[in-house]
């Protein structure tokens, strides 16, 4: 072996050492920034014939396991979904209000008033205490239904933002795989875009969970935890979605009005699967029609159930009382809640409240018949008080006879939503079921996001584990690669003073 060929291999190694050396820098200064894995330049014996020629450089690599990826990005997906979940539902509990100010709660109030009412019923003040009771009560129902319809429209507009981020995503993962393909073919690293490229599929998972399938040239197939195959358009994102000022009969589907999200000329709505795209179209198209349903319900059956007893308390904006006997979805009562007030005529005339505002007729297996207190009659009439308390607050329409239930089938603009309210007798009992379902959901979206998002911490630590940057590894690897540089440096010395030696003596 010649000097000029043991100097040519101890440069090749400084020059190896080097890389290695800029690469364990870019290691460290990137070692806080998301989506970064360590790269790692490898060796390669240089032969030339049958005698060592030194080290040549491979391309920088990365050791990152797709299936811990792909459990990442579904964890996220959860995690995400959960989050926006909770943050929309919270809006509806804190609607609902403190112990004492919800709607079942004030529905038992108003039953006390009654009470109170029906030891002196010619008591202004008592008769006043109970329309103010009424009115908290319907103030109630409204707020609540504003808060749903108000989260329902937040996740219309939030469909359209996430739509307008997954086509951004989807935009970069193409720009991304057409650069890295010629990249590929070429023999050149390229792993600092095959990071970049993972992180914007991480977004897109944030928003509908994907399963990234490696193509041996460099590209990437996307396909949706619900099957659907995503598109790579650099030009203009695949994904489409109208906007929408909704209503509480506004509906998705059908001859329904509200926009889907479209894929393609398809409408893929029903199968986003898990991430925030999916959660938002769930609680736009099932989970808030079906709590404004069975707020409506309750609205709807304490209007009617008064009015049937003689007492038309609680009526719509036009002054009618709805019959919740017919179908929510064609019976002209959606979103009654919203509308429910107290009659201006028993806020005008209190004593209403004793006497009753219009005659019964005997109904046969309905209620019994009853004519209102005249004007003069008698200052002590409890009759109404007593059909308010007994029948309207209890579990009977009359005696034997109980009230039609209270609707849990056909339910939401589309008829199509189901309720779990279903042995609630009384209006009470219904209306206190009903908070404790709609003011548990924000908590169980929390919990959920809770258990995703600890799912999600133990995988990433796995990950960076596994493919992140330790900086002391990175630190004790370049005390060895300084090692490794002074020896490739001895070698160079020594060579060149076997040179000096040489010339020396020819000369």
């Amino acid at each position: 072996m010649s000097l000029d060929l043991a100097l040519s291999i101890a440069r090749s190694g400084l020059a190896h050492v080097n890389r290695q050396l800029a690469q364990s820098a870019a290691n460290v200064a990137n070692a806080a920034t998301p989506g970064y894995t360590r790269k790692v330049v490898q060796g390669e014996a240089s032969v030339a014939g049958t005698l060592s020629a030194g080290v040549r450089s491979a391309e920088a690599t990365r050791a990152v396991d797709a299936a811990l990826v792909t459990q990442m990005n579904a964890a996220r997906a959860s995690t995400d979904a959960a989050a926006i979940r909770a943050r929309l539902l919270e809006g509806v509990e804190v609607a609902h209000g403190a112990a004492g100010e919800s709607i079942g709660d004030l529905t038992a109030a108003l039953g006390d008033a009654f009470v109170s009412l029906r030891g002196d019923p010619s008591d202004a003040v008592l008769q006043a205490a109970a329309a103010d009771a009424a009115e908290e009560l319907a103030s109630r129902y409204n707020t609540v239904s504003t808060a749903i319809q108000t989260a329902r429209q937040a996740a219309q507009d939030g469909m359209e933002e996430d739509v307008a981020k997954l086509n951004a995503a989807i935009r970069q993962v193409s720009v991304l795989t057409e650069r890295i393909i010629p990249l590929r073919a070429q023999g050149m690293s390229t792993v600092e875009l095959e990071d970049q490229r993972d992180k914007a599929i991480a977004d897109i998972s944030s928003i509908m969970q994907v399963r990234a399938v490696a193509q041996d040239n460099g590209g990437v197939v996307l396909i949706s935890a619900a099957g659907l195959n995503l598109p790579l358009d650099a030009e203009e994102g695949p994904f489409s979605i109208g906007s929408a000022i909704l209503g509480a009969e506004s509906y998705h589907g059908g001859s329904g009005t509200l926009p889907g999200v479209m894929l393609g000329g398809a409408d893929v709505t029903a199968r986003l699967g898990r991430g925030t795209l999916g959660a938002l179209a769930a609680l736009r198209d099932s989970e808030l029609p079906l709590a404004q349903a069975e707020l409506d319900v309750s609205a709807a059956n304490l209007a009617a159930r008064f009015n049937a007893q003689g007492l038309r308390l609680f009526t719509g904006d036009a002054g009618s009382v709805p019959d919740p006997t017919t179908a929510y979805a064609t019976g002209g009562w959606i979103g009654f809640a919203g509308a429910l007030r107290v009659n201006p005529a028993v806020l005008a005339d209190t004593s209403l409240l004793r006497d009753g505002t219009h005659a019964v007729a005997l109904t046969p297996g309905g209620p019994t018949a009853f004519t209102p207190n005249p004007s003069g009659g008698p200052a002590e009439f409890t009759t109404l008080i007593d059909r308010v308390l007994n029948r309207s607050l209890g579990k009977e329409v009359s005696a034997g006879n109980p009230h039609p239930a209270f609707a849990f089938t056909g339910l939401g603009p589309d008829g199509l939503l189901n309720s779990s309210l279903r042995s609630a007798v009384s209006l009470g009992d219904h209306a206190a079921r009903l908070v404790a379902v709609q003011t548990a959901a924000r908590a169980e979206a929390a919990e959920d996001g809770q258990a995703a998002g600890d799912l999600l911490t133990a995988l990433e630590a796995r990950f960076s584990a596994r493919a992140g940057v330790d900086v002391d590894t990175e630190l004790a690897a370049m005390v060895t690669l300084q090692t490794a540089y002074a020896a490739n440096a001895r070698i160079v010395s020594v060579v060149q003073g076997m040179y000096d030696t040489l010339f020396q003596a020819v000369r």
